[in-house]
């Protein structure tokens, strides 16, 4: 028997159920020798899994995301949840989503988005970061410092829709995630409807200059796209 015979034999009986000790036992094999092969099964399989598949053990938002979006046809709990929903405040738009899922017991990957709601979409993205499902919470704290408040408990849909309709917004306006964003979405999973948000700043796109961006390539995307005076546009100096 070949080795990949063996491992497809060993493949066989562990997806009726067999342990290790009763799959050494069918093949006439040592347990030692055969755990190997079945950890190798798992792992390869594990690989091969929708990441979206994986227990989830977090989801996190940060405070004041909903400002300035329209949730007309959201659901009612996903504003009420935002202790900054209905507060004027001046130029932001940047929301901050952390996820976690669990790899196998005591591990766990985590993936973040810095995401602009009112023009640029995904503007950043760290992650898959693999760690023990006991680092999540220093590395939450981490991801979120930056912050005056603490993050939110969301929702997981809540966050999918935020993540993926400001990616297909700012798409519209001419303006692609950042490149990370495609090994990490994966992880957060798609929504399963279309989103109920409306994205921009009160309706329309709201640009605000970055320490990274090139404003001046920006407002001419804009310009090419929703054209004049369809967008308003903050830049620092």
């Amino acid at each position: 028997m070949t080795d990949q015979d063996l491992l497809a034999r060993v493949r066989e009986l562990r997806d009726r159920g067999s342990s290790p000790k009763q799959i050494a036992k069918a093949l006439g094999m040592a347990p030692s020798a055969v755990a190997p092969l079945v950890r190798q099964i798992a792992a390869a399989q594990q690989a091969q899994a929708d990441p979206a598949d994986r227990a989830l053990l977090g989801c996190w938002i940060s405070p004041g995301w909903s400002v300035g979006l329209g949730l007309a046809e959201a659901p009612e709990e996903w504003a009420a949840a935002d202790p900054q929903a209905g507060v004027e405040a001046g130029p932001s738009g940047l929301v901050h989503v952390l996820v976690a899922r669990q790899e196998r017991a005591s591990r766990a990957t985590v993936c973040g988005f810095l995401v602009d709601v009112y023009c640029l979409g995904v503007k950043n993205a760290v992650g898959p970061v693999p760690m023990s499902a006991g680092a999540i919470d220093d590395f939450r704290r981490q991801f979120f410092s930056a912050l005056d408040a603490p993050p939110l408990v969301a929702p997981l849909e809540l966050a999918q829709h935020l993540v993926h309709g400001a990616a297909a917004y700012a798409r519209g306006l001419g303006f692609e995630p950042h490149p990370d964003f495609a090994p990490t979405a994966p992880y957060l999973g798609g929504p399963a409807t279309p989103t109920p948000i409306r994205f921009g700043r009160d309706g329309q796109p709201l640009y605000i200059s970055g320490p990274y961006d090139d404003p001046r390539a920006i407002v001419q995307t804009l310009e090419s796209t929703v054209g004049a005076g369809n967008y308003h546009f903050v830049t620092h100096v």
